[in-house]
């Protein structure tokens, strides 16, 4: 199957009309000899496309087509490509590039690098060609951020791993969720069912932390052992110093109890924080955790070896993603949006159907 010279996609216009999503067309950078065409078959919806293409966090350069979960085949490869073959079925996460020389990169912490470049909205420094996400019919990306999706694994379930999963499994992992490790993930939700899975994946004792119950008989379905509902009276009271990490993944710090949260770790315990809520966040102060001597941070996305070795256990531990398929169209990416807005996504959304949508 030959290669376009020009890529289609659904973008958002501006800020104003963001959901106005319209077909457009753009012409990639030049390919190159690390360079992996691929001719995209789903692509996950993050919350962080609505934050993106609404202004919240910012100016972007429209039109903008987002999706940073992206999941298809290999149409072509540059000379020096050696990590993906033509007819591969791979996914793209939201990371495009880093520079591979600094003191990061060559630590396996490239996710961290000082010159990395997102799925969307960056311009190649290089070029000053800028990237378009994943609700396109195609995409060109460095070898070293595409990875082979393990047979066991449907593409829709895949696709939402390569953010979503990522995100919270490379603390997980870091952080020592295993046997005999007491882990609580608060939030359940997109990032939060993902840290419910894997944890218990990587062998830890699993509570999900929510403000009700509403979501209690889904998060035991999950994996998990406890539930902890933070509306209820003396809630932290049964938990305090008991917990080896919290993973953070609320969406929102409103009538955030971060004091109570922090009492539930043990000594050098650890809360990390991957969701990013708009605002100022929640107030830290000292006296907050010097009971337990915790460590608070956050962390960004993961590494290739931490994305190929979440995957690989994913297939192995035959973990399924709780996600909806929408046909990729205008109005489904209306609809995945609105369900964002509205919360009433279980868990994750993936658009289908791309086919429809770009033709064969």
């Amino acid at each position: 199957m030959s290669v376009p010279n020009n890529f289609e996609g659904f973008q958002a216009p501006n800020a104003e009309n963001y959901l106005d999503f319209q077909k457009g067309s753009w012409e990639p950078r030049p390919f190159g000899d690390h360079d992996v065409d691929i001719k995209i078959e789903c692509c996950g919806v993050c919350a962080s496309d609505l934050h993106t293409i609404s202004g919240e966090w910012g100016g972007c350069p429209y039109p903008l087509a987002v999706g940073h979960e992206v999941v298809g085949k290999v149409l072509r490869v540059g000379s020096k490509v050696t990590l993906a073959k033509e007819g591969d079925r791979v996914g793209v996460g939201a990371q495009v590039y880093s520079c591979l020389e600094c003191r990061q990169c060559k630590n396996n912490n490239e996710n961290y690098c000082q010159h990395q470049i997102d799925a969307y909205g960056a311009k190649y420094l290089d070029t000053g060609f800028t990237t378009q996400g994943g609700y396109s019919s195609h995409t060109r990306i460095h070898e070293y951020w595409v990875y082979p999706i393990p047979e066991a694994l449907s593409s829709p379930d895949a696709a939402p791993m390569l953010c979503a999963g990522i995100t919270v499994f490379s603390p997980l992992k870091r952080f020592g969720a295993a046997p005999g490790k007491k882990v609580g993930i608060v939030g359940i939700g997109g990032l939060g069912h993902y840290g419910v899975l894997f944890a218990k994946a990587l062998g830890a004792e699993v509570w999900a932390i929510s403000r009700t119950r509403s979501k209690e008989a889904d998060a035991r379905k999950m994996g998990a052992d406890g539930f902890i509902a933070t509306n209820e009276e003396g809630w932290a009271e049964p938990h305090k110093m008991t917990f080896d990490l919290i993973v953070n993944t609320a969406s929102s710090t409103d009538g955030f109890a971060l004091k109570e949260y922090l009492s539930l770790l043990d000594i050098h315990g650890r809360w990390n924080s991957v969701g990013l809520p708009a605002g100022e966040g929640a107030a830290i102060r000292n006296q907050d955790f010097i009971t337990n001597g915790c460590f608070i941070g956050t962390s960004h996305i993961g590494s290739r070896s931490e994305m190929l070795e979440m995957l690989q256990l994913a297939a192995d531990k035959g973990i399924k993603s709780w996600v909806e398929q929408i046909p990729l169209s205008k109005e489904g990416l209306q609809q995945a949006m609105k369900n964002i807005e509205t919360s009433t996504v279980r868990y994750r959304t993936c658009m289908v159907n791309y086919d429809d949508a770009f033709g064969n």
